[in-house]
C-alpha cells in the first residue's frame, strides 16, 4: 500500500512545499513552515486526503454590492415573474403540462429578448428547426434575430454556445438531452441531473442565461431529480387549464426576486398576450349573483387578485359521500367541513360537495378559508351573497377567524372593481377605503349567524 505523501505549507504566506526547509522561498520567513496535517481523515481513494486547495476570499455582512443588472424583455409579465427582468449568469426552469404553452412563451420570450439586444440561442430537442420557424410566423415573430438550432447531444450544444458566446440560450427540453458520458437513456434521472448541471455550471462560468424547459408528473411536479430544482436559480411553473384561455406563470423559487408572484396571459390566435389586470378578467364571466358563489380578495406575491370560488352542495346517491376540488387544496376543504359540524353545527354528511375555482386558478393562501366557507354554506341554504361583497380570512379549528396579511391592498383592489362591501376578520390592519363597507367578524359562528341567520 503506498504511503501518504507529505506535504508542508507556510503559515505566513500558505505557499506549499513537498519537504521542510528553514525559509520560505515564497515570502523569506524563517521557521514558518509546518507539516500539514491534511483537510480530511482516512485514505486518499476514499476522501480528499491531505491535499490542500487555495484559500476563499472571506467577506463581511456590511459589504456592499450593487444589485446585479437585469435585461428587460418588454414583456411585464414576464418580467415581474422574474424579478423585474433577466439577470445574466442566472440558470431559470420553467415546468408545466404538456401543451400549455411553455414553448409559444419562452419563443415570444426569445424574440422579445432579442429585440432588445441579447443575443439568444434557442435550442430544440423535440422539434425540428423547421416547426419552431413555422410558429414563429404563426405568431408573427419571423423578423427577430433568434439562431435557431435542432439538437439533443449536451457536448454539441455546449461546443456550439461555448463558440458562440450568446447572453440568452433557450434548452428546449432538458428531458430530451443526453450527455454521451453518462450510460443511460435520455429523460432517467441521471442523463437529467447530469444535463442540468453542466448548462448550470456552464450558465455560471461563462455568464450565459440558461432557460430549461421541464416536463411535468402527473402529480405536477417537474419530472426528473429534485435536485434540478436546487441547482437552478429560478423555478417557474406554467399552470392552467387547457378548457380555459388563461395561463398563469408562478415563480415557486427565486434567488433575485420575491417567490409565489405570477404573471397572467391569455391564450389568443396570435400566442399567449399578457393581462395587466387579471382581477378583471377572472372576475369577467361572472353573472348575477347566485347560490354557492363568492368572490375572494386574494394575495399573489405582490400583487392583489380577485378570483371566484364557487361551490355546489347536493345530496348524495352513494353512501359515501363525494368531496372534488379544483384549483385548491383538498385536505382544507375537509377541515373546513370538519369545523363547519363541530364548531357551528352544520353537518355535511351525506351531501356531495364540489369546490372550483373559476378561471382555472389555483389558490394557495390559506386567507380563502373565509371565502370558501361562506360558498359552502350559500350553496347549502340555497343563498347568495350580495354580488359587491368579496370574502377573506382564515379560520382556526377553533373556529375563531385570524387576519389575513396586506388587507388594505386587498380592499383597494376590490373596490377598484366595483365591489362596495368587505367581510373580513378581526383584529388586522383593517382600513376601508372610501365608499367600501367592511364588516369584519371574530369568530366562524358569529359569521354564519350575521350572515344566514344561523348559528
Amino acid at each position: 500500500m503506498a504511503k501518504p505523501v507529505k506535504t508542508f505549507s507556510c503559515t505566513a504566506c500558505g505557499a506549499s512545499f513537498n519537504k521542510w526547509s528553514g525559509r520560505c522561498d515564497g515570502c523569506g520567513e524563517w521557521n514558518t513552515i509546518q507539516e500539514d496535517a491534511g483537510i480530511s481523515a482516512g485514505p486518499p481513494s476514499k476522501s480528499l486526503g491531505a491535499k490542500r486547495g487555495s484559500t476563499m476570499v472571506l467577506t463581511d455582512l456590511s459589504t456592499e454590492e450593487s444589485p446585479p443588472p437585469r435585461s428587460q424583455s418588454g414583456i411585464e409579465e414576464l418580467d415581474r415573474v422574474l424579478g423585474g427582468g433577466l439577470v445574466p449568469a442566472s440558470a431559470i426552469l420553467v415546468g408545466g403540462d404538456p401543451g400549455i404553452g411553455k414553448s409559444t412563451l419562452l419563443l415570444q420570450a426569445a424574440a422579445h429578448f432579442a429585440k432588445q439586444g441579447l443575443k439568444t440561442i434557442y435550442v430544440s430537442g423535440e422539434e425540428a428547426s423547421a416547426q419552431v420557424r413555422m410558429r414563429a410566423q404563426r405568431l408573427g415573430l419571423a423578423d427577430a434575430p433568434v439562431q435557431l438550432a435542432s439538437e439533443t447531444n449536451l457536448r454539441d450544444i455546449l461546443t456550439t454556445l461555448e463558440a458562440e458566446r450568446p447572453q440568452l440560450a433557450i434548452i428546449d427540453s432538458i428531458q430530451t438531452m443526453w450527455a454521451d458520458n453518462v450510460e443511460s437513456a435520455p429523460g432517467s434521472v441521471s442523463q437529467v441531473r447530469a444535463a442540468a448541471h453542466e448548462l448550470t455550471s456552464f450558465a455560471k462560468r461563462r455568464g450565459v442565461s440558461v432557460i430549461l424547459v421541464g416536463h411535468v408528473t402527473k402529480e405536477g411536479q417537474i419530472a426528473g431529480p429534485r435536485v434540478v430544482e436546487h441547482m437552478v436559480d429560478t423555478v417557474l411553473y406554467f399552470e392552467g387549464e387547457r378548457g380555459h384561455q388563461f395561463r398563469i406563470l408562478r415563480s415557486v423559487k427565486n434567488r433575485f426576486g420575491p417567490a409565489d408572484e405570477i404573471g397572467v396571459f391569455e391564450m389568443t390566435g396570435s400566442g399567449l398576450a399578457e393581462v395587466t389586470n387579471p382581477s378583471a378578467l377572472f372576475l369577467s364571466e361572472r353573472g348575477e349573483p347566485a347560490a354557492g358563489s363568492v368572490v375572494f380578495a386574494g394575495i399573489e406575491g405582490t400583487r392583489p387578485v380577485l378570483v371566484e370560488f364557487q361551490a355546489l352542495v347536493a345530496p348524495s346517491p352513494h353512501s359515501q359521500a363525494r368531496r372534488t376540488v379544483v384549483g385548491w387544496d383538498g385536505g382544507r376543504l375537509a377541515m373546513i367541513l370538519a369545523v363547519l359540524e363541530a364548531r357551528c353545527g352544520i353537518p355535511f354528511a351525506g351531501l356531495d360537495v364540489y369546490l372550483n375555482v373559476a378561471g382555472g386558478m389555483k389558490v394557495t393562501e390559506p386567507a380563502a378559508d373565509l371565502a370558501v366557507a361562506a360558498a359552502l354554506l350559500s350553496a347549502r341554504e340555497d343563498a347568495a351573497l350580495p354580488a359587491e361583497t368579496v370574502v377573506f380570512g382564515e379560520i382556526s379549528l377553533s373556529g375563531a377567524l385570524r387576519p389575513a396579511t396586506q388587507t388594505e391592498n386587498r380592499l383597494k383592489e376590490a373596490q377598484k372593481l366595483g365591489f362596495t362591501s368587505a367581510i373580513a376578520p378581526q383584529g388586522g390592519k383593517a382600513i376601508a377605503a372610501d365608499g367600501m363597507t367592511l364588516n369584519t367578524m371574530g369568530d366562524l359562528t358569529g359569521f354564519v349567524g350575521e350572515i344566514f341567520g344561523a348559528g
